[in-house]
């Protein structure tokens, strides 16, 4: 491993999980995307140099600087629950049947068999899990260990102690280095709340509509009747959030502020930064609707920063299991 340990960061977005690398005291030397508006993003906060703005399957491994870990969030739209009845309802395909998102993964497993990596880190939403039966986790287990020859430490875990939404996402952590041991720190318990995160002085043009307010009110209702959870989310300032989304733009009603006279009120794209975890100085140079967009398809920066110091430590001490380790399907059988 280099003295100062490098990554690639790819299906990079915004840059959360380089963030929490950098705070791990790596360097980065490539990263990755081929959305344009996540790239002035990126861009404006990490700068152009090493960022390579074309489609993954463009880039030729052979030419790609050497690099210690490769950390990647690749596209989670084919294995998500709120996206698979889209999916279903259109007959399209998805998982590692969808001809677009569906073979990010295999880009993953290009670019590790290619660099060989010490070590990486992988990120999805939680559904992955269940994805196809749990075949398609099965698939991505089996090829990482058995096909690459790594190691597999897979983990759900909610970003809720570090930032105040639930968030769960799943985690793939895995070592080139079979013998070494892994294991996933503890995630403190909740000490902020929504109201920690909440700017002063909101201008008006986040606040609600008197129709859409009611439509929201109105939608809930109907559902509630039908024994349905379907309706909107008005958050308890000392509490957390639901889980913040790609579409949080169409109306903000996952996570709704109510403010003097009972109005509600969506969360500026600032303050779904703070949600997640990301600093004030991070740059914000996109339109409102492509905010929401990047920041609901982030990462909790905070939780980042502690997986990225544990994959250094594990690297740099390099401590060694002590028993055989069982099969890559029981892990991901009993991942929690």
């Amino acid at each position: 491993m280099s003295e100062t340990p490098t990554f690639a960061d790819l299906f990079a977005g915004i840059g959360g999980i380089r963030i929490g690398f950098e705070t791990a005291g790596c360097r980065c030397v490539l990263s990755n995307d081929n959305d344009k508006f996540c790239k002035q993003t990126y861009t404006a906060n990490f700068g152009s140099r090493y960022f390579v703005p074309r489609d993954i399957r463009d880039l030729d491994s052979s030419q790609l600087q050497d690099f210690d870990i490769l950390c990647a969030g690749f596209p989670c739209q084919p294995f998500s629950a709120a996206g698979l009845p889209k999916k279903n309802s259109l007959d399209q395909p998805h998982g590692f049947e969808d001809e677009t998102h569906g073979t990010a993964f295999g880009e993953i497993e290009r670019v590790i068999k290619d660099k060989q990596p010490q070590a990486f880190f992988l990120e999805n939403v939680k559904s992955l899990k269940w994805h196809d039966g749990g075949k398609t986790l099965a698939i991505i287990g089996q090829t990482l260990e058995e096909e690459l020859g790594y190691s597999l430490f897979p983990k759900v875990i909610n970003a809720k102690g570090l930032v105040p939404q639930n968030r769960e996402r799943i985690y793939l952590i895995g070592f080139k280095d079979k013998n070494l041991d892994f294991v996933f720190p503890n995630v403190p318990e909740l000490e902020s709340c929504v109201g920690d995160i909440l700017q002063d002085n909101v201008p008006e043009k986040y606040t609600l509509s008197e129709h859409l307010q009611k439509y929201l009110q109105d939608y809930a209702e109907r559902h509630h009747a039908k024994g349905n959870g379907f309706g909107y989310g008005l958050v308890d300032r000392n509490d957390c959030s639901r889980t913040l989304s790609a579409r949080y733009g169409k109306d903000g009603s996952e996570i709704l502020i109510e403010t003097e006279g009972g109005k509600w009120r969506r969360l500026t794209p600032r303050e779904c930064a703070r949600l997640q975890g990301f600093p004030d100085s991070f740059r914000i140079p996109v339109s409102d609707t492509q905010a929401y967009k990047q920041f609901g398809n982030s990462v909790a920066v905070p939780l980042m920063e502690i997986l990225a110091q544990a994959i250094v430590k594990t690297l740099t001490e390099r401590p060694q299991r002590v028993a055989p380790p069982c099969t890559v399907q029981q892990r991901l059988a009993s991942v929690s």
